[in-house]
């Protein structure tokens, strides 16, 4: 049975509800109707361009309509979005851009400096539309606005749910980034899975401060779209300025990672807001330190904590750990969604034993359906017809998985397996300790040791030593930090989650040096 294509979303929620604010960006408010008025000009006009089904335009974007306009025009006339994290360096862009054939891009007025340094680089960029631009069309450059000045309409495209829809690029801590490419039904069965576990409602107000050019950010607007809710875009993270749009919008839904619900709970004015409207407050990206949680019950009395799971592969959600188990099954992250197989195995795909460690697999139809261009990492990631994760877990006897740590951040101490976030998760029961990363480093004697990398709380101060006798009642003797440094902050990729990477090249880079 074909699945609701990505536009047919949209389309369903302007019927119900016309005259429904859909989306606010900044001052700018928008019914859906307008919204779906402003998607077929746009889609006419990219077919008017020359973008046929298949072709990819790319997307380089602060959070805001616009984003969405995009999105759901390229889906309406089968055309492939390749989302751009801004926050790359050109030579980074200029690979992407490359790899994904992108004919076009789309792109925000305080970036195009950055297209223009490497255009010459890239022979099939035919266009590029730049939103924000208030100059008159000219041979470099499209301004957005003046799209809406005729009144195109799009041809009808014959399109498929296993259709290509995105190409998400992976954060490539490994190599080169490798782009995902989602279908039509990878998206819709997503925001289907979503609308289902944490029971969102056409009533739903959501803030979204997650960047839009990560799965996460496309997953929360796509499934609020779906049931007819509001979705509000902030185009960075401001502490204070969420807190004031949870007070003024009454926001009922908002997913964001531990570091930002942290953010919140830290800003002194954090008690001046009414925050009571807050419903469905999800987690994912990183686990949620148990302390963490018990504060944000306690300062978001109404809203129920949903951890979540997944990855850019699986579009993104894949598990979650429900309110009603976030305490007493703290560090785990739930059961999978009704439309995910998932499996914990050993090296042979053998399912292993509750509480012995293996990798999670998975498999359904928010499964991508591979790596552009890249039959190689496609074959390794799908062994055995199932998408290795490459995270290492255990699962309980009722079935809760808790996610170990990421294969390739194990440490192995003389012999010995040790994972971080165990480590992490005792260091962040410190009322001094605002956040915290743990990674192997070498050692001569053990192979490897364990080094932790902390931020304290404003005002606070703590010694190397302090912080290992403070593991020494939780953790065995191997596992306790042999060292201690103190930061300023860790270096986070787009979605939240602290580049370990970054960390351990900067470790080898000291001993080279």
């Amino acid at each position: 049975s074909r699945q609701l294509l990505v536009d047919q979303m949209l389309e369903r929620s302007t019927r119900r509800f016309p005259n429904k604010i859909a989306l606010v960006s900044n001052e700018v408010r928008i019914t859906y109707e307008e919204l779906h008025n402003r998607v077929n000009i746009l889609a006419g006009w990219l077919q008017f361009k020359g973008i046929k089904k298949g072709d990819k335009v790319a997307l380089l974007l602060f959070n805001r309509i616009e984003y969405a306009e995009c999105l759901y025009a390229l889906a309406k006339i089968g055309a492939v979005a390749v989302p751009i994290n801004f926050r790359l360096q050109p030579a980074e862009i200029e690979y992407i851009l490359t790899n994904s054939e992108a004919k076009m891009i789309v792109v925000d007025n305080k970036l195009v400096s950055t297209i223009e340094a490497i255009k010459n680089h890239l022979p099939n960029l035919e266009e590029m539309v730049v939103v924000d631009d208030n100059s008159l069309h000219n041979d470099s450059h499209y301004p957005y606005n003046q799209i809406f000045a005729n009144p195109y309409t799009p041809s009808l495209v014959e399109l498929e749910d296993d259709d290509d829809f995105l190409i998400c690029y992976t954060s490539g801590t490994t190599g080169k980034p490798k782009g995902a490419v989602l279908s039509h039904k990878n998206v819709y069965m997503n925001a289907m899975n979503y609308s289902l576990e944490f029971g969102l409602t056409k009533d739903e107000v959501q803030l979204i401060t997650t960047p839009m050019f990560h799965i996460g950010g496309i997953s929360a607007f796509s499934m609020v779209v779906l049931m007819g809710g509001r979705s509000i875009f902030h185009d960075k993270f401001d502490p204070e300025r969420v807190l004031e749009t949870f007070d003024a919008e009454k926001i009922t839904y908002s997913f964001m990672v531990p570091s930002m619900w942290n953010m919140l709970l830290e800003h002194p004015r954090s008690g001046e807001f009414d925050v009571s409207s807050l419903r469905v407050l999800c987690t994912a990206a990183a686990s949620t330190p148990l302390e963490l949680k018990k504060r944000l019950m306690k300062h978001f009395p109404n809203a129920g904590v949903f951890d979540t799971y997944g990855q850019t592969e699986t579009s993104p959600g894949t598990t979650t750990l429900k309110p009603t188990d976030s305490l007493n099954k703290s560090g785990s992250v739930g059961l999978s969604f009704t439309n995910v197989e998932i499996r914990v195995v050993d090296e042979r795909m053998l399912d292993v034993e509750p509480g012995q460690v293996g990798e999670i697999i998975f498999r359904g139809p928010t499964v991508m359906k591979g790596y552009y261009k890249n039959p190689e990492a496609t074959a390794e990631a799908f062994r055995g017809g199932w998408l290795h994760s490459g995270d290492l877990a255990v699962t309980d006897e009722e079935g809760y998985i808790s996610v170990v740590d990421r294969k390739k951040d194990m440490i192995i101490s003389g012999g010995e397996n040790i994972y971080p976030k165990e480590i992490e998760e005792v260091l962040y029961t410190h009322p001094d300790i605002l956040e915290a990363a743990v990674i192997g480093v070498p050692d001569p004697k053990w192979g490897e040791t364990v080094k932790a990398l902390i931020v304290l709380r404003n005002g606070k101060s703590l010694t190397e030593q302090e912080v290992i006798n403070y593991c020494s009642g939780a953790l065995a003797s191997y596992k306790k930090p042999r060292y201690v440094e103190f930061l300023e902050e860790l270096p986070r990729n787009a979605a939240g989650k602290i580049l370990k990477t970054v960390l351990r090249e900067l470790e080898s880079t000291r001993k080279e040096s």
